[in-house]
């Protein structure tokens, strides 16, 4: 597989005031959900350190099927996990997403990473 089809998402989500804590929490219970999902190489949750009511979520996939499969799983889960819903309401807006080219770095598999600056311009 080609660097060119991974699939990488950079989310930035507002909480309500006051909510980030919680919404941290949630996204990594999703995150921990997401530990054995085929394809998600990387789930990554932070909070900004000057305001923690802002939370950002760094995907890392194989391709976009396996983030698409993700989502719509997320959209049709029942059970006793966080849902889609439970994330939205503690939201104070839609959450920003920029889709990524990943094209390498540490922790990303050797296999997969370019090997040198030409090879960056081919994973384009």
């Amino acid at each position: 597989m080609s660097t060119a089809t991974r699939a990488g998402r950079l989310m930035t989500m507002n909480a309500r005031p006051g909510r980030g804590d919680d919404l941290a929490a949630a996204l990594v219970a999703v995150a921990n959900g997401l530990r054995d999902f085929p394809g998600c190489e990387a789930y990554v949750i932070s909070q900004d350190r000057a305001d923690p009511d802002t939370v950002y979520v760094v995907e890392m996939w194989a391709d976009e099927a396996a983030a698409d499969a993700a989502l719509d799983a997320a959209r049709t889960a029942t059970g006793d996990g966080v849902s889609i819903s439970d994330v939205l309401a503690m939201l104070a807006g839609q959450p920003h997403r920029v889709d990524l080219i990943p094209l390498g770095g540490v922790g990303l598999t050797a296999d997969r990473r370019p090997e040198s600056a030409s090879n960056v311009a081919e994973a384009r």
